[in-house]
């Protein structure tokens, strides 16, 4: 298994980082950039939200979370730029403070870059203590890659443990939380095949909207270029989101076009999906199973998975 990691960080190493110009012909690429302001539209994502971006059918936004940590996001990153991809990463802040360098070359690769707390608690907490670590976070952030203006104004909640009086704080100060509209259970203890098979069958399920992902796993790895050949055989579309600036106006949109629809319950039937092959069922671990508190527990992380947890 190790093996096999290693082929495929190689083959896509061997592929290139590429950019607008270099995209090989038939890759996925970004359909369109979205430009969104956070004082108009606080809240996104239809597993908690009544809003959810707005998006047209076929397209789908892609968010990592968690990292950066070496060893995966950089396949990760090659992954996505040998289909011209560009994706939301939510970083914590221990984890760009242990490798700044990841945080710059993904903000140099066009990425955009997003907050999700200093040390990745998953608790409720006081707004006091929500607000250092949301600041704390966006600070990390900001000093990875030395530019105060790079760190998009967009933060994800641990866990999606929502909270009134957090939402509430960061709406304040300008900064919009995104939820998703579909997860692939990636932090789960299932293969890569289930981790794309999910991916795929929720998102046709819905047609449209945001997936969540980690770059922390070594079966997110494996399964990400799955991922990406599903939705451009089906014909979806990458979009790319970022925030509105005094340069860049926000994208002409209607209040109906944020409305986020019912849509069929979240976990769909296999027989939905294409043939991709199911691992025996086994329990579902809390969401985002991985808290960063000190130098031990990146370590820790980073030793933590385990290639036996992924398809043979």
């Amino acid at each position: 298994m190790r093996r096999t990691i290693t082929s495929c960080a190689i083959l896509v190493l061997l592929i290139g980082t590429a950019n607008a110009e270099q995209c090989p012909p038939g890759s996925l690429g970004v359909s369109r950039t979205l430009v969104v302001d956070p004082n108009e539209h606080a809240r996104v994502g239809s597993m908690q939200y009544p809003e959810t971006l707005p998006l047209n059918d076929h397209e789908v936004v892609l968010t990592f979370d968690d990292g950066p940590l070496p060893r995966y996001t950089n396949p990760v990153l090659e992954t996505l730029a040998s289909e011209c991809v560009k994706a939301t990463f939510f970083m914590v802040g221990q984890m760009a403070r242990a490798y700044p360098w990841m945080v710059r070359r993904v903000y140099d690769e066009g990425h955009t870059v997003a907050n999700h707390t200093q040390n990745h608690p998953i608790r409720k907490m006081s707004v006091d203590q929500a607000a250092r670590e949301i600041e704390e976070g966006f600070e990390s952030l900001r000093k990875a890659i030395g530019d105060s203006q790079a760190v998009s104004p967009f933060f994800r909640i641990p866990g999606l443990l929502r909270q009134k009086s957090v939402e509430q704080y960061l709406a304040a100060h300008g900064d919009m939380t995104w939820s998703a509209d579909f997860l692939a259970d990636d932090w789960t203890r299932i293969n890569n095949s289930e981790v794309a098979r999910r991916a795929i069958s929720r998102i046709e399920a819905r047609g449209r909207g945001i997936l969540l992902l980690h770059d922390i796993h070594a079966r997110t790895v494996l399964a990400l270029p799955e991922i990406l050949n599903e939705l451009k055989s089906r014909g979806y579309k990458i979009v790319h989101v970022v925030p509105a600036a005094a340069d860049r106006p926000k994208t002409a949109t209607s209040a109906e076009q944020w409305v986020a629809r019912p849509t069929p319950e979240q976990h769909t039937s296999p027989s939905q999906m294409r043939p991709l092959r199911r691992p025996p069922k086994r329990g579902l671990r809390a969401l985002h199973d991985v808290r960063f508190r000190s130098k031990a527990d990146m370590a820790r992380a980073s030793r933590a998975r385990r290639f036996d947890e992924i398809d043979p």
